[in-house]
């Protein structure tokens, strides 16, 4: 290989990392990057200043890329507004090219939506449990001669991590979000265990020791807020504490704490 690295490779992700430490930010935006993942963020009244600020740091970006031969694939590349109002900011370029314009996008695996009501997420990772449970369900079916011990152990490390990755954000998603997540496990649970229709789902819960969603979210969210106080990374202090105005009325993570 004259340039690049193995996809896959142990330390390609790491010299990645190094290949784009200058990466050009703005004092006008914001930069977030986790790989070759990365996020630019304006928050603004004016729509129309909003682009027009992420279309600067967007030709700085570009320069840079051309200097050190990358180039972004801009068919990947999705522009959002997050806002309560109708419409949609000004349209941004890439060598050019209008990004398309999305109500969702996805970023480190999980869904945004411009509103920011988590819906699309929850579906999709409700649907993504329907896919993960067909795969599995001739070994923890109902006619599956495994013990219930180890179809626990399955369903805590198989499907639990699908929709509980990222809960610390979406778990303040409204009631009706939860509940779709919430009454597919417990649908889940009944074929699991092979419960009888007289059985409620709350003796099965208490039985299995499964905590409820929402009883899952305040776990991982005081988890989080702990780990934040006690980062040594500077940059994770200003997390701990809430802004005092809110553009969007909207629940937040933190306010899930008691």
């Amino acid at each position: 290989m004259l340039s690049g690295v193995p996809q896959g490779s142990i330390l390609g992700p790491f010299l990645y990392t190094l290949y784009t430490a200058d990466l050009p930010q703005s004092n006008k935006t914001i930069l977030s990057s986790f790989a070759d993942d990365t996020a630019i963020f304006k928050t603004d009244p004016d729509p129309t200043q909003t682009s027009a600020n992420l279309q600067e740091h967007l030709l700085e970006i570009i320069t840079w890329t051309r200097k050190w031969k990358l180039k972004i694939n801009e068919s990947k590349s999705s522009h959002i507004s997050f806002a309560l109002r109708q419409g949609q900011c000004p349209p941004v370029q890439i060598n050019q090219r209008n990004i398309s314009q999305t109500e969702t996008v996805k970023y480190l695996g999980i869904y945004f939506n411009k509103r920011l009501t988590w819906k699309h997420h929850v579906k999709t990772k409700r649907k993504q449990l329907e896919h993960k449970i067909r795969e599995i369900k001739w070994l923890i079916g109902r006619h599956s001669t495994l013990s219930l011990e180890n179809k626990i152990i399955i369903y805590k490390t198989v499907l639990k991590p699908v929709w509980t990755y990222g809960i610390e954000l979406w778990g303040c998603a409204s009631n009706s979000n939860i509940e779709i997540i919430q009454r597919y496990r417990s649908k889940f649970l009944r074929i699991l265990t092979n419960a009888p229709w007289y059985v409620t789902n709350h003796t099965l819960n208490s039985n299995l020791r499964i905590a409820y969603v929402r009883e899952v979210f305040q776990e991982r969210i005081a988890n989080h807020r702990t780990a934040i106080v006690s980062h040594p990374n500077p940059l994770m202090a200003p997390l701990q504490h809430l802004p005092t105005t809110r553009r969007l009325k909207r629940r937040w993570t933190l306010d899930g704490i008691h």
